[in-house]
């Protein structure tokens, strides 16, 4: 399938917990973690991916899990695409207990790949 002009054929997807009800600044920082870890995973692990990513804009889409066991899920599916993924703790400092888990971010990856496993999510 051609793409269009201005269409984008890669991003990153951040998956956010929804039980946990994080403040917006908190729910910033911890998408930031997840948007740097991966990046970072893919510029290493899928070169092309991140330079296409890149050179697309670095699209980024943030998204909703219930809760832990739904990221937990999300996370296994990924492993198994083998897409760069990372599973995002927070260090307890401020307003969640040390080392709760709160976002997943996988990518960045092609379109294709990523929305038989994040496709059905909504937005944050």
């Amino acid at each position: 399938m051609a793409l269009r002009k201005g269409e984008m054929e890669y991003k990153l997807v951040i998956i956010v917990r929804d039980d946990l009800k994080m403040s917006g600044g908190k729910l910033a920082a911890q998408v930031a973690h997840a948007a740097v870890t991966c990046a970072l995973e893919a510029k290493a692990r899928k070169a092309k991916w991140f330079a296409e990513w890149y050179k697309e804009g670095q699209r980024k889409v943030v998204l909703r899990a219930r809760d832990l066991e739904e990221l937990r899920a999300l996370k296994e599916r990924a492993a198994r695409a083998r897409l760069p993924n990372a599973m995002i703790s927070d260090a307890g400092l401020t307003e969640l207990p040390p080392n709760t888990t709160t976002c997943l971010g996988i990518g960045p990856a092609p379109d294709t790949d990523l929305d038989p496993i994040t496709g059905s999510l909504p937005l944050a």
